[in-house]
């Protein structure tokens, strides 16, 4: 996600004209401000590159970030389902441990989610930056690893407390001095699946914040520290007034919604999201009251996990030039009890947290809906098909693992179709392609198609849902899935049609047996699992599709004759 964009003449880059400008020069300002952006934008490349693992390398799940010295983010690029994490880890970690036992060279790790992370996947990796004795900041970078342990592959499994998903990591110092402190890193290394691609991970973690560090020491060889601070204060307050703007120009008032997941995998009892959003006073607020109390399986989400949702949308309707930082962040709140489904407390087990934030974002575009009917979408696929796999490597002597995000689709938007076969909502990563999976795991990919029909029908037709068959010819393996969607289908909109609701299934061709969406199973030598994920919703009354649509769609195998026919009334020629 962009930091800024310039898009208008009678601005200066990444200054509007309509708010009060920082208290100081805009060109230094902008000398400053692309430099910090830039400054991440290396971070993230040097992570990708020196990283080993598939998820992080070719998928991207990772952000990074800068801090200024009083714990306040300037600036952040990587992924939407990172927007509060860091600025909420980063800060709770340094209190904890005490700025005062840190010196140059020293770097830490977190992923407690009670502490800011995600869930145990998402590992935060923080140092502080000192110019001589002085500190400058903060820099860190946050990753989703392959795997931390816990009971099943990719830490993907149906638990019923923290504890059993993965190994948890409060805040520790992995390096002093700029080296390694191996017995940390072999402790962690002995918790988990695939030891070669977490030690790479990690290693390129800190190698990203060693090139971050090295580069806001040259930043500040040329500004000096005071200016750099000046700069943090005064970029973070003229956001914060940007921001403010932004939220008092959209519809005020409360806005209601409630949607429902499937159930968190332990009992068959839809999980119930009530969701009010309030637009007030230039914040946004999220209040959860009357939603599902915290569940037993892992469907759970921190305060801080429902923040993260409404930032999301709230970056979506702003001014896409609005700089990524903590005036922008600190806008947005979640009010109501705790100990709900969206406020979970420990040790609540949290890595189906996505599924439910998923649901949350496309809640919260229902609720919004009706105030802003023309920029908002139908539902999309509304979760993340997180599966994961994992058995014995002998050439390599240890577990292999792997774990990816299966991508579906966009709900119809109030203008154009949805989009088919992507990484929706707040998933910005990658899908893995088939090429570098079945060269490195012991799995080859039967089919991997986008699926007809399944796309809400509408004046515009929801995205397509996607199909990908995992088929192990050689040995067997252990399977995970954690999702949702197959009860509840993503809707459509102003009389388009639902989409379809995702499917799990062992031996397609054969057995055909429908899998629950949250399962661990054994494969055995020849066994293939299909994953087919929803469609988005319609858009729109669906006898007011053009028809040269619908034709295009059957010509491209997007829709079916019986489709082009029954539901859009097109006949064949």
């Amino acid at each position: 996600m962009s930091l800024v964009r310039r898009t208008s003449d009678s601005d200066l880059g990444g200054l509007a004209a309509h708010v009060q400008a920082p208290d100081l020069d805009p060109i230094t300002f902008e000398v400053l401000r692309n430099a910090y952006m830039t400054l991440t934008d290396e971070m993230a490349v040097t992570l990708r590159r020196t990283a080993y693992s598939t998820n992080v390398k070719t998928r991207g799940d990772f952000s990074c970030s800068i801090m200024d010295r009083n714990l306040r983010v300037v600036a952040q690029s990587g992924q939407p389902g990172h927007l509060v994490s860091m600025a909420t880890a980063v800060p709770l970690s340094v209190r904890e441990l005490g700025l005062d036992t840190m010196r140059p060279g020293d770097a830490f790790l977190v992923n407690d989610p009670y502490r800011g992370s995600n869930h145990l996947n998402d590992i935060t990796c923080f140092a502080p930056v000192f110019i001589g004795d002085e500190l400058a900041g903060f820099v860190g970078n946050m990753a989703h690893h392959v795997d931390v342990g816990g009971a099943s592959p990719a830490s993907l499994g149906v638990n019923t407390e923290l504890f059993q998903e993965g190994v948890i990591i409060p805040p520790t110092r992995i390096a002093s001095a700029g080296a390694i402190d191996n017995n940390v890193m072999n402790l962690l290394l002995a918790n988990v699946r695939p030891r070669r691609e977490v030690l790479g991970d990690l290693r390129a973690q800190l190698s990203a914040n060693a090139v971050a560090a090295r580069r806001l020491g040259e930043l500040a060889k040329e500004h000096s520290l005071g200016l750099l601070q000046h700069f943090a204060d005064e970029l973070i307050a003229y956001t914060g007034r940007w921001v403010d703007s932004e939220i008092r120009a959209l519809p005020q008032g409360t806005f209601r919604a409630e949607v429902f997941r499937d159930d968190d995998g332990v009992t068959d009892d839809p999980i119930r999201l009530n969701l009010a959003v309030i637009i007030a006073d230039g914040t946004a607020t999220l209040d959860v009251t009357g939603s599902s109390a915290q569940v037993t399986g892992p469907m759970n989400a921190t305060r801080m996990q429902t923040r993260r949702s409404l930032t999301h949308i709230l970056r979506c309707l702003a001014d896409p030039r609005v700089p990524n930082n903590s005036g922008f962040l600190d806008r947005v709140q979640v009010a109501g009890p705790n100990r709900t489904v969206l406020t979970a407390e420990p040790p609540g087990a949290v890595v189906g947290a996505f599924e439910t934030m998923y649901r949350v974002v496309s809640g919260i575009m229902l609720a919004l809906h009706p105030a802003l009917p023309d920029r908002l979408p139908a539902a999309g696929k509304s979760l993340v098909v997180n599966l994961g796999f994992a058995g014995w490597n002998p050439k390599l002597a240890e577990y292999y693992c792997y774990m990816e995000t299966v991508g579906g689709d966009d709900g119809a938007r109030p203008r154009k179709d949805g989009h088919d076969g992507v990484q929706a909502e707040m998933q910005n990563t990658e899908n893995a392609p088939i090429e570098e999976l079945e060269l490195n795991y012991p799995v080859m990919i039967r089919r991997y198609e986008l699926i007809p029909d399944s796309g809400g029908a509408g004046r515009f037709r929801g995205g397509l849902g996607m199909r990908r068959d995992f088929w192990f010819p050689d040995q067997e393996c252990s399977f995970s899935i954690l999702s949702d969607g197959r009860k509840f289908a993503p809707w459509g909109l102003d009389g388009g049609h639902d989409g379809a609701c995702a499917r799990y299934i062992f031996d397609p061709e054969g057995e055909a047996r429908e899998l629950p969406s949250k399962v661990t199973l054994k494969v055995p030598r020849g066994g293939v699992v299909s994953v087919q994920t929803p469609g988005g919703g319609g858009f729109g009354p669906v006898a007011a599709r053009d028809p040269a649509a619908v034709a295009a769609d059957l010509s491209d195998r997007r829709i079916s004759g019986d489709a082009a026919t029954k539901v859009y009334g097109v006949t064949q020629r």
